[in-house]
């Protein structure tokens, strides 16, 4: 028996099914750094300080968010994903001039509170639908890049000109990459499963007229295909950005990113890639290099790179996205990153 059939026949009893199945991911969402606090300082006496347990904490503490995440999102990625028209998603974006659809999924991806991770299944959702493939990717790289909750801090934390600046640098890096990728006929180097939402094995319409319960199926279903297919990528890249979080000390940054190397940007660029965060978990790191007198452009650099070319997020890209495309999208949006903090560096001088 699938679970279309042990839902309650009843609407209200449906809804009733999924709240509570809300409720239990919201409360191991939430207790979930509690719990390994518990484990590792109280239960353990490791000391919180220690770069072992640092690195363990960030480990076990992201295995399990980035689970989460993942699960919750791309089950309700697929259930609305099954409510939307090919046509009209096609219409939304994929029917604008050259361009204007890259500036449009660059500005939508700015108000969809997305980590580079999460973002993965809202991408296939949208080729699935028949979205460009460059539009999409401007999508996939505004999304964890520029959103509310980094623009508010960063304002707070350094001014309304460098949140101006970082909000135009991302939505240019995200249009611009999206638009170069597309006019390059990288289309053919997404993997074949993206086009094609399945139930039960089979690929269907999905403006077919489903049950709810078929729709709840397609989700269960599409959470279980995707982790199973990255999990191992998944634990290999969160253990790289533990080893890095706990054993790459800022003065490293300093001696060979600072205002004195020409290739400070480079070399946070290449730093930033393998660490995993979204904008607000990397910015109290970004806060302390910039009171030890990091530029500022480098320090985006480094943002951007954190949060737009994130091991993990590369790791699960490889799953929908051939090498060829993947080498693409690095390339790209390295470059464009590197660029834009070498034009603030020379601007904030």
């Amino acid at each position: 028996m699938n679970i279309a059939e042990r839902l309650p026949a009843t609407p209200g009893g449906r809804w009733a099914v999924l709240s509570t199945a809300a409720v239990v991911w919201a409360g191991a969402y939430w207790i979930n750094g509690r719990l390994w606090d518990r484990v590792l300082y109280d239960a353990a006496g490791m000391r919180p300080e220690a770069r072992l347990t640092e690195a363990l904490h960030f480990f076990l503490y992201d295995t399990v968010k980035i689970a989460l995440l993942l699960a919750g999102i791309i089950f309700v990625v697929t259930v609305l994903r099954s409510y939307a028209s090919v046509e009209r998603t096609r219409a939304l974006l994929g029917g604008r001039r050259e361009g204007v659809g890259n500036v449009m999924a660059a500005g939508l991806g700015v108000i969809t509170p997305f980590c580079s991770c999460s973002a993965v299944p809202a991408f296939i959702g949208f080729v699935a639908a028949g979205v460009p493939i460059g539009v999409t990717l401007s999508f996939l790289i505004a999304s964890p890049l520029v959103n509310e909750i980094a623009i508010g801090l960063i304002f707070s934390l350094f001014g309304w000109q460098v949140t101006a600046l970082y909000i135009g640098a991302g939505l240019t890096v995200a249009t611009l990459a999206g638009w170069t990728l597309g006019r390059l006929g990288v289309h053919k180097w997404v993997e074949p499963f993206v086009f094609e939402t399945k139930l039960g094995g089979q690929t269907i319409d999905s403006t077919a007229g489903l049950t709810f319960g078929d729709r709840v199926q397609m989700g269960v279903e599409e959470v279980a295909t995707i982790l199973r297919r990255i999990w191992p990528y998944l634990l290999v890249g969160i253990g790289l950005g533990a080893a890095i979080h706990g054993w790459a000390p800022e003065d490293f940054f300093t001696r060979y990113a600072g205002p004195g190397n020409a290739f400070g940007v480079l070399v946070a660029v290449a730093v930033g890639i393998p660490l995993y965060s979204n904008a607000a978990g990397i910015l109290p790191l970004v806060q302390a290099l910039h009171d030890k007198g990091l530029p500022m452009g480098t320090l985006l650099a480094f943002m951007m790179s954190v949060v737009a070319l994130s091991l993990p997020e590369l790791i699960l890209l490889r799953r929908v996205l051939k090498p060829q495309l993947l080498a693409a999208f690095v390339i790209v949006v390295g470059t464009g990153i590197v660029a834009v903090g070498y034009l603030f560096n020379i601007l904030l001088a």
